[in-house]
């Protein structure tokens, strides 16, 4: 989730002409689009897997003091250290502590696999220092909430508060998950609108090829992909798969309007965040937000709020794909590999909507709702499976990187980077399917091996 970290004099708006700015603003040509990639990862003790707090020696923020040794400056919320920031993007915390690295924008997949090298060698080193470790999993396979803290960041104390009164798995989705996202850029309004669709509806392709979360409490769940089932329950107000982004007209309007009816969580003021939990943003438009009566919205306010937002693609002035499952440092490059292919190359954009764009919404919303159980498995209008689908993706991407031409020192072009996909897809398994088959064989029905397997 964002961490604030700029904190001057942000512009107040005056008209919706400075709501759809933010939006149309991002527009960039092509030769300027970047790539920002976002991973978290689980924090926990090596020598009894507990998950360790802020505050305790030896603890999350212990963990972020001591990167700021390799030049991280520190970020301060009341007092206490929540994030850092330098030339390889923000390391912030999740609401349980899960480290993220929210990366730089980028030009090349080159780039994004070394800066991941970077961060990941970084927190190894301090890890060992400190007796931590680093677990890459789409959500935690043995702990409760109860077994879990919270960090210090008031923000999450307005929606721990909340999600409940919205869902049932809020909390899960806060405290018990983790992610790999990946930011991109659009050159036009029909461009974002193009991407955004082809974006919504193949993300249960990469659901499904890195679902990695079939463990809750040391047992199997019943998914391939628990963390992605628990954002059908978390808040129907500001997730799912928006069918309104494939009817005619959709942009930056309609967008608008979407993200002005979501409701509120919070805003900050004079470092602090006021609780506003469930009102209306057109309300603090209009000087009459309850609590803060006569306050205005500034550009920042407008920022925050649209990153409170849950659905599987977002925009902001960029747009993020918000499908995949924490995991590994090669499929933390894979994920970016997938989309900037698929999305960054004009003919593979193309050829990658004319495999969706006959779907109905209940076929958008069928695949959306059964990959998280089935992955690989899950029947595709027009395509028998979505191994078969998926197969056909990574092609496609594959295809869209070549035609970039991105080369690295050693001549070799980003292709690469979707190895680790080919991979699953060759075994016919997500990562899932695998954990779950050591589960029942080899690790003889304990979830304890998972931590020699999936760390860093």
């Amino acid at each position: 989730m964002t961490t604030r970290t700029d904190l001057s004099a942000s512009p107040t708006i005056e008209s919706r002409e400075d709501l759809l700015s933010l939006f149309s603003g991002g527009e960039k040509p092509a030769s300027d689009w970047r790539i920002g990639t976002e991973h978290e990862k689980f924090v926990y003790h090596v020598g009894d897997h507990r998950a360790p707090s802020w505050e305790e020696e030896g603890g999350i923020r212990d963990l972020l003091t001591a990167l700021t040794e390799y030049g991280w400056q520190p970020v301060i919320e009341g007092g206490k250290l929540i994030a850092l920031t330098g030339d390889d993007g923000t390391v912030s915390l999740e609401p349980s502590g899960q480290l993220e690295l929210s990366g730089a924008a980028l030009e090349h997949l080159h780039q994004t696999c070394a800066e991941a090298g970077r961060h990941l060698k970084q927190v190894k080193a301090v890890g060992e220092k400190l007796g931590l470790g680093f677990l890459g999993l789409g959500m935690w396979p043995d702990k409760a909430r109860d077994d879990l803290s919270w960090m210090p960041k008031a923000r999450y104390g307005i929606m721990r508060r909340y999600m409940p009164t919205k869902g049932d798995l809020g909390l899960d989705m806060m405290q018990r998950t983790c992610t790999i996202q990946v930011n991109l850029d659009y050159s036009s309004e029909a461009d974002m609108v193009k991407k955004f669709r082809v974006g919504l509806a193949l993300q249960p392709v990469a659901t499904a090829l890195f679902a990695n979360s079939p463990f809750t409490e040391g047992r199997p769940n019943g998914f391939l992909s628990f963390r992605s089932h628990i954002w059908t329950d978390t808040d129907a107000d500001r997730t799912g798969m928006l069918p309104f982004v494939f009817e005619e007209g959709f942009g930056y309007e309609r967008w608008c309007d979407y993200a002005l009816g979501v409701p509120m969580y919070f805003v900050f003021r004079d470092g602090h965040y006021h609780d506003v939990a469930g009102k209306s943003f057109r309300d603090f438009l209009d000087g009459r937000l309850e609590g803060l009566e006569g306050e205005k919205p500034t550009r920042a306010d407008w920022t925050d709020h649209l990153s409170t937002i849950f659905p599987e693609v977002r925009l902001k002035s960029f747009l993020e794909m918000r499908g995949a499952d924490g995991g590994p440092w090669n499929r933390i490059c894979a994920l970016p590999a997938l989309w900037v292919g698929l999305l960054y190359d004009g003919p593979t954009l193309d050829a990658a909507w004319d495999l969706c764009k006959d779907w109905s919404l209940e076929e958008r919303e069928r695949l959306r709702a059964d990959v998280p159980k089935m992955g690989l498995r899950t029947p595709v209008p027009g395509f028998g499976t979505m191994q078969q689908l998926a197969e056909r993706v990574v092609e496609l991407a594959n295809e869209g990187l070549r035609a970039r031409a991105r080369t690295n020192a050693a001549g070799d072009d980003e292709t690469g980077f979707l190895d680790p996909l080919r991979e699953i897809i060759a075994r016919g398994q997500s990562p899932a399917d695998r954990l779950l088959a050591c589960y029942h064989g080899e690790w003889n029905g304990s979830v304890e091996p998972v931590y020699g397997d999936q760390s860093f």
